[in-house]
């Protein structure tokens, strides 16, 4: 195990010397989501003077860059004077995707907020565009390098087009830029996204998750599964009863009219039953199938709540980030002999200068494709648990 710690300036310039005499180390890398871990250490006063407010932390295990992003909360400071002269602090950071995760989507994103136009149907449109494309043009007119000046992640910059996605129309106003990304990476592809530091960069990109079922294996007998925990619980809606149109609180003339499209999983009706959620999209229109993508991105986060959770080890032929990523399709053989095929959803690093790491995967439970057959695994092994007597 090798892992360095550097801070950086908001400019990816990095500050003083690497961190040492670090206690504990931990870091979940998410898919589609930012990442969130925390580093323990000694209260060095040169410690301390690194971990400030708008400093990130790169994370280096084995010689490549594990996770960098900002720091969330710089100084967690704890001390006591029998059994801590010196004090620790505990810095909690994530990836530069929480950046991102910062800003909204303006429907004008060429004018500064108040500039914003006063009509209300107005929203960003994207009619029949591949969803990587829409997904890279948000990120770049609303914080990248196409964004106003004010409004720019510095460093931040496009990744190499990776050509994957269905075409989509979708629409936008002053939404939560990940959420956006959310829906059309879910609805468009079943794609990934993500950012990197490349030297003095941070690369955003959309990518198309690997299957590796047949390279990516975990199991007792191969030496890289050490446990397995599992979930199953009933989707929280089958039926997403997706409400567009014009936003009747709003005056027009002639009247506002509402729009209604429904989206059901059927498989899950039959496998649980109909679970109706209504989603509120005012201001979408259901021309191009916008309505449709809303209701199969929200799907994905309510279908059956099944999934499992792998405690993992690193071994010579399997290494987290070199074999596997976010997003990839893997196997995991259970004790019972049956193999469970789903997606990465999660990866975490535990590491202790003493200890050594232990990386920890969780498998399942965000995709809509992959529940279903995670679902019917884990029902064969509480079935299995139930007849050797184990409830």
């Amino acid at each position: 195990m090798a892992i360095d710690l550097l801070v950086t300036d908001r400019y990816l310039d990095v500050l003083g010397d690497p961190i040492t005499g670090w206690t504990k180390l931990s870091v979940d890398l998410n898919f589609n989501a930012p990442a969130s871990g925390e580093i323990t250490v000694p209260a060095y006063p040169d410690v301390m003077q690194l971990l400030q407010p708008g400093n990130r932390l790169v994370i280096i295990r084995d010689g490549a860059i594990w996770c960098a992003g900002p720091l969330e909360e710089p100084q967690n400071y704890t001390w006591d004077l029998e059994q801590n002269a010196g004090g620790t602090v505990t810095a909690r950071f994530s990836d530069d995707l929480a950046r991102v995760a910062g800003y909204l989507t303006y429907p004008e994103p060429g004018e500064v907020f108040e500039d914003q136009t006063t009509t209300s149907n107005v929203l960003r449109t994207f009619t029949t565009v591949r969803s990587e494309s829409v997904i890279r043009a948000l990120v770049n007119e609303n914080c990248g390098p196409g964004a106003l000046a004010g409004r720019r992640i510095e460093g931040l910059v496009l990744d190499a087009v990776a050509n994957v996605g269905t075409d989509v129309t979708f629409q936008t106003r002053f939404e939560p830029l990940l959420d956006a990304c959310r829906i059309l990476a879910a609805g468009g592809g079943a794609l990934g996204f993500r950012t990197r530091q490349v030297g003095s960069q941070i690369r955003f990109g959309v990518y198309a998750p690997v299957d590796r079922t047949g390279t990516a294996r975990f199991s007792a007998g191969l030496g890289n599964l050490r446990s397995v925990s599992f979930t199953l619980g009933a989707p929280t809606a089958t039926s997403e009863l997706v409400q567009g149109g014009d936003d009747p609180a709003q005056e027009a003339t002639p009247p506002n009219e509402r729009e209604y499209v429904e989206v059901t999983a059927d498989d899950a009706v039959t496998q649980w039953y109909r679970v109706e959620k209504l989603l509120e999209k005012s201001g979408t229109h259901s021309g191009g199938g916008a309505l449709i993508l809303a209701g199969v991105a929200a799907l994905t986060e309510d279908g059956p709540q099944a999934s499992l959770s792998t405690v993992t080890v690193d071994t010579e032929d399997l290494r987290a980030g070199r074999d596997y990523g976010l997003g990839d399709r893997v196997t995991v053989v259970l004790p019972t002999g049956r193999e469970v095929v789903d997606t990465v959803q999660a990866v975490r690093l535990e590491a202790t200068p003493t200890g050594g790491e232990v990386v920890t995967c969780v498998i399942g439970g965000g995709d809509k494709e992959t529940t279903s057959a995670t679902e019917r695994t884990l029902r064969e092994v509480l079935r299995l648990a139930r007849a050797w007597g184990v409830r």
